[in-house]
């Protein structure tokens, strides 16, 4: 990876975490780990996995830049994932896609 994409994923990775402040609370904090999590995984990836990396997470930016901004509209945050996109993830990135799911559909905490 050059210096000019460490630059770039970096930026990327605050821009991500700074969008996720518009999303609720639960989801806010799932997503932020689970940003961390991805981008500290691929810390030390070659060029080109560095340039699929940040184009995939680009469009995720995109995308709930997009559904935030019509939130008021529309109150749906993410996309369902068609097979053909599923049949390319390995078995370990389906484990986790299930692990998020299962969080996600986790009622809230209760604060009273």
């Amino acid at each position: 990876m050059t210096t000019t994409q460490g630059v770039r994923i970096r930026a990327l990775y605050k821009a991500i975490l700074k969008l996720h402040r518009g999303l609720p609370q639960n989801f806010k904090a799932i997503g932020d780990q689970y940003v961390k999590d991805e981008f500290k995984r691929h810390k030390n990836i070659t060029t080109a996995e560095a340039e699929v990396f940040v184009a995939e997470w680009t469009k995720y930016y995109l995308m709930i830049g997009k559904q935030l901004s019509q939130r008021k509209q529309k109150q749906t945050i993410g996309v369902n994932m068609s097979p053909e996109l599923l049949d390319c993830f390995s078995n370990e990135q389906i484990v986790q896609l299930m692990e998020l799911k299962t969080e996600t559909v986790k009622p809230a905490p209760d604060d009273s």
